[in-house]
């Protein structure tokens, strides 16, 4: 699916009174119950930070690393609560084996100090414009391991984000240090989900299925694909903080699995793919059903039957010990013993968190073994090119006996008025 947020600037048709939220429906996002709900559970949001911390010190010490650097993106955000961003100015958090230091521009003190970051373990280091952040990112990773001698280039290796960009990664590596991509280090630290976050991620589990519940007024006779989609921003800003995207494929367009909308008008007898993401506190919600204008033909209904028992029978296969590769084994198995194999063009799943695509791919080859905490879509899809196409897609969390699906929408293809 794409990860682009919506551009509704083109011109389009009237919407209907069916959504009811008006054009500022986004503006008081944050206090809606649906946000409150999500930060007021039962978790510990200090304490759950305060374990990753230590989790990434115990990392440190045992990949011997001199420390691990990350300038943005969910890797930062994952240790400090916030989303930071570095341009010109760097902004970069250090964790070494004995502390957690965010070197930041003295201009983002404001935003720093309304964040999370001073509830957390986080020290902050600012820096002014005619500092070199560079330096100060070297010094706090050698003040905690100074095994050099004076003038000597400090040698060691230390874990990168992948997100840092090469005007910042360049000077570091010119100071000295081995620099190797943290991405494998932090890889199961991510992958596996701690309380906090499942409450998030079931939370916007909860709140896209609120959108999806209100989808079959949508789709009617007339309207086009773009008319629906302008609907559907309006309902899930009213759930959520922030759209990721919006899929309506109609008729043909279904079977494009990454159509977003067109001016196609939907008609009588189109299966129409929906499927839809927002992002609540920080966590990404993905749901897709599959809607029906009116009633389906014979054939419709028989596809749409084989891949409902494809998606039914890999969601009860998935649990601790199954690999990721056995879950899109036995979905891809069902839909090519009824024909239609090379009709599903795409892996079964992904993870979910801070981002829309993670860790675990579910995918054929991927050996790895599903262990609780972990989240990912199950999506298998069917798709006639030039015709139509179908998906069904829940995010699951593997629980320590089995897994629990955040999306609780009816599997059946839903028919809606004509």
């Amino acid at each position: 699916m794409p990860s682009s947020v919506l551009d509704m600037t083109q011109s389009t048709s009237q919407t209907t009174n069916d959504v009811s939220a008006d054009d500022n429906s986004s503006s008081d996002v944050a206090g809606s119950p649906a946000a409150q709900s999500s930060t007021s559970g039962e978790h510990d949001r200090d304490a759950a930070f305060a374990s990753r911390l230590e989790r990434a010190r115990r990392l440190v010490k045992d990949n011997q690393l001199e420390g691990l650097v990350f300038d943005s993106g969910v890797e930062l955000e994952y240790f400090i609560g916030t989303p930071l961003f570095s341009h010109e100015r760097l902004t970069a958090l250090v964790i070494t084996q004995d502390r957690a230091v965010l070197v930041a521009p003295a201009v983002e003190r404001g935003e720093i100090e309304d964040s999370y970051v001073p509830r957390s373990e986080v020290t902050v280091d600012y820096w002014v414009d005619g500092q070199d952040p560079h330096d100060l990112v070297i010094n706090v990773l050698t003040s905690s391991n100074p095994k050099n001698g004076e003038g000597e280039a400090p040698s060691g290796t230390v874990g990168v984000g992948s997100t840092m960009t090469a005007d910042h990664l360049l000077p570091l590596q010119d100071r000295g240090y081995r620099w190797i991509l943290a991405g494998p280090v932090l890889r199961e630290l991510l992958m596996r989900k701690d309380a906090y976050e499942i409450e998030q991620l079931t939370a916007a589990g909860q709140a896209i299925d609120r959108v999806h519940a209100a989808v079959p007024g949508l789709l009617r006779d007339g309207r086009t694909e773009r008319d629906v989609a302008r609907d559907i921003e309006k309902l899930i800003l009213k759930e959520h903080q922030a759209v990721d995207f919006i899929i309506v494929g109609s008729g043909p367009n279904g079977a494009n699995p990454h159509h977003e909308y067109s001016d196609r008008i939907i008609s009588a007898g189109d299966v129409v793919v929906v499927d839809i993401g927002g992002t609540l506190n920080g966590y990404h919600s993905d749901c897709t059903r599959t809607y029906v204008v009116g009633e389906p033909t014979e054939k419709q209904q028989e596809i749409y039957d084989v891949l409902q028992q494809a998606q039914k029978e890999a969601v009860s296969a998935a649990k601790p010990g199954v690999s990721a590769a056995q879950i899109d084994a036995i979905a891809r198995n069902v839909i090519a013993e009824a024909g239609y194999g090379d009709n599903f063009i795409h892996r079964t799943g992904h993870g979910i968190g801070l981002s829309t695509h993670e860790e675990p791919f579910i995918v054929t080859g991927n050996e790895l073994i599903l262990e609780p905490g972990m989240a990912f879509s199950v999506e298998p899809g069917i798709y006639l090119e030039g015709e139509w196409g179908a998906r069904i897609e829940d995010i699951l969390i593997i629980t320590d006996d089995g897994a629990t699906s955040v999306n609780n929408q009816t599997h059946d293809l839903v028919r809606t008025e004509k």
